[in-house]
C-alpha cells in the first residue's frame, strides 16, 4: 500500500488555513475583491515569517463572508484530505471568521459546515468533527465570544474548543475564563502551545485543563515536562512540515517528534495549514519515512494514538479504529 493510500487520522487542521489558493482567488473574482500581496508568481500563498503569515491568513479569509462559501470551502478541503488517505479529521473552526462571534450567524455557518461534512462522509468516506477555536491575537474579548458561541452549539459535530493564533501574545492564563466556560459546556479542550516560546508556556497551558496540545514541540527542552506529558497522557498534535517552513525547527532532521515519541509522549501528525506550507498528509508521512525511517506499522500506531485522542463519540472512534486495522 502506498503512503497516499494508507488510512490516516488528522487532528490539527485549520479549515480556513486549508483553503486552496485557487479557491480563494476564485471567490475573490466572483466578488470582485482584490487581494493584494498574498500570492506568489506561481499562484501559491506568500509570506515572510510567522507574523506575516498571520496577516496573509487573515487577508485570505476576507473573501469568506457567508455560510454557502464555508460549505464550498469544507467540501474542497475534505476532498483534498480524502485524496491523501485521511479517513477522520478534526478541523479548527473560528467563530471570528464565521459571524464575528454572533451566535445567530455562527449557527448558520456551523450548519453549513456540518452539512458539507455529512455530504463528504457520504460521498468520500471521510469523517469530520469541528473544534471551535478562538484566535489569540484577536484579543481576550473575541476569545470570550468564541467560547460563548461554542458552548451554545456543542453537539455531535462540534465537540471541542481551543485557541490558536500568535502564541506569544499574553499568557495562557489570560484565557482561563474561556476555557472554563467551554469545559463546563462539555466541550473537550486543546490549545496551541509550544511551537514558540519556552516550556513554561506549555505548563501554563496545561493548567487550562487541556488534554491535547497543538504542536508542543518545545517540551523537548525540558525533560521533566516530557516525562509529565507522557505520564498524563497528553497528546501532541505535531505538524512537522509547518514547523520546518515557519522555522520553528532547523529542518526535518532537527525535528523532535521522534525523541518525543521514544520518550513515551503520545504524538500525532497533521498538516496545520497545508497549502501555506506546501504540504499534504502524504508529504508529511514521506518526510517522516525519509528522515526517521518510519514504516507502515509506525504510521498505524500514530493513527491509533490519534484516534484514541480524538474528540468524538465511542461509536465513531470504534468505527475508525476498525478501518485502521491492517488488511491482509
Amino acid at each position: 500500500m502506498s503512503l497516499r493510500d494508507l488510512p490516516k487520522v488528522e487532528l490539527h487542521l485549520h479549515l480556513e488555513g486549508a483553503a486552496p489558493p485557487d479557491f480563494i482567488k476564485g471567490l475573490a473574482k466572483e466578488k470582485r475583491m482584490r487581494l493584494e500581496g498574498i500570492f506568489d508568481a506561481d499562484g501559491g500563498y506568500v509570506f515572510r515569517d510567522f507574523a506575516h503569515f498571520l496577516k496573509v491568513y487573515d487577508e485570505a479569509c476576507t473573501v469568506l463572508t457567508g455560510p454557502e462559501e464555508f460549505y464550498r470551502l469544507t467540501r474542497a478541503v475534505l476532498t483534498e484530505s480524502a485524496f491523501h488517505g485521511v479517513i477522520y479529521t478534526e478541523a479548527f473552526l473560528s467563530p471570528d471568521f464565521c459571524g464575528g462571534g454572533d451566535l445567530i450567524a455562527w449557527r448558520d455557518y456551523l450548519a453549513a459546515i456540518a452539512q458539507a461534512a455529512a455530504d463528504a462522509e457520504r460521498d468520500e468516506g471521510i469523517v469530520m468533527r469541528g473544534i471551535a477555536t478562538a484566535v489569540r491575537h484577536h484579543g481576550r474579548d473575541a476569545c470570550r465570544k468564541a467560547a460563548r458561541v461554542a458552548a451554545e452549539t456543542k453537539g455531535d459535530f462540534l465537540t471541542g474548543f481551543g485557541i490558536a493564533g500568535a502564541e506569544l501574545e499574553g499568557r495562557p492564563g489570560d484565557f482561563a475564563w474561556s476555557f472554563d466556560l467551554a469545559r463546563e459546556a462539555g466541550l473537550r479542550l486543546t490549545a496551541h502551545a509550544g511551537e514558540w516560546g519556552d516550556p513554561l508556556r506549555i505548563r501554563e497551558t496545561l493548567a487550562l485543563g487541556v488534554e491535547r496540545l497543538g504542536h508542543g514541540i518545545r517540551a523537548i527542552e525540558d525533560p521533566r515536562l516530557v516525562d509529565d506529558l507522557a505520564e498524563r497522557g497528553i497528546t501532541l498534535e505535531v505538524c512537522p512540515g509547518s514547523n520546518v517552513v515557519l522555522q520553528a525547527v532547523g529542518g526535518w532532521e532537527a525535528h523532535p517528534i521522534e525523541k518525543l515519541r521514544d520518550a513515551g509522549v503520545s504524538v500525532t501528525v497533521s498538516t496545520d495549514d497545508p497549502p501555506f506550507f506546501h504540504t499534504t498528509m502524504t508529504a508529511e508521512y514521506e518526510g517522516l519515512r525519509r528522515t526517521f525511517g518510519w514504516q507502515n506499522a509506525d504510521f498505524r500506531d500514530l493513527n491509533v494514538a490519534a484516534m484514541n485522542a480524538a474528540f468524538c463519540d465511542v461509536a465513531t472512534r470504534d468505527a475508525i479504529l476498525k478501518r485502521l486495522e491492517p488488511t491482509a
